[in-house]
């Protein structure tokens, strides 16, 4: 039987030993999903992780470093791109998160997780030219054809395109360079922008290695 949507319920780990706090946040009901990505402390330390359960409002997080009840902690994940908000409780191996989020930005997360429940049920392929991954190289630089340069990080990539973490959003179709790729802009994020590129390089260790612009 199909999942429902990203309201279906999930039981995670019941008799898994917790501690919490009372963090308030809006009550979704999670579904089971394995995400890779990695995550953020307010320390900016990085930490491989993986989620295994989630919903619109709040994340189980598979981690190696916990860290504090109430921390806030931003995550890059595979498919979802860019989470964020407070520890909520902690539990054997890893924590609870409740989700930051705009109502604009949790319809798109239950989409997305609706599409991640049920794509191998369905059959369904990434809806993408090309699998993404999250880079070893995070930081890079995006310069517009007029000289403006800007600092970025890189949520994704993949051989033909990547997912920029920035404040500025250039016009949809604005010609860029990220690294040494050039490209453009085709699509506007919560958290910043898509990016194609003109040309789609051969294997990811070649696009890693021209993000790096030192």
């Amino acid at each position: 039987m199909l999942k429902q949507d990203a309201m279906a319920s999930s039981q995670i780990g019941s008799q898994v030993s917790r501690r919490a706090i009372p963090i308030e946040a809006p009550r979704f009901q999670r579904v089971d999903i394995s995400v890779l990505g990695r995550y953020m402390l307010s320390n900016k330390t990085e930490f491989p992780c993986q989620v295994i359960a989630m919903s619109p409002g709040d994340a189980v997080v598979i981690a190696p470093i916990t860290g504090e009840l109430g921390e806030r902690v931003v995550i890059y994940l595979d498919h979802l791109g860019r989470i964020e908000g407070p520890i909520s409780s902690t539990i054997d191996g890893g924590f609870e998160m409740n989700l930051i989020a705009s109502a604009r930005k949790r319809d798109k997360l239950a989409a997305q997780l609706t599409w991640l429940a049920n794509k191998d049920e369905l059959g369904l392929a990434e809806d993408r030219r090309h699998d993404r991954v999250v880079p070893d190289i995070r930081h890079s630089k995006l310069v517009l054809d007029d000289g403006r340069q800007y600092n970025c990080k890189i949520v994704d990539i993949s051989l033909s395109g990547a997912a920029i973490d920035m404040d500025v959003r250039p016009a949809v179709g604005t010609p860029v360079t990220l690294g040494r790729m050039r490209g453009r802009i085709v699509r506007h994020f919560d958290y910043g922008i898509g990016v194609e590129f003109i040309s789609a390089q051969q294997i990811l260790s070649v696009v890693q290695q021209n993000l790096n612009v030192n």
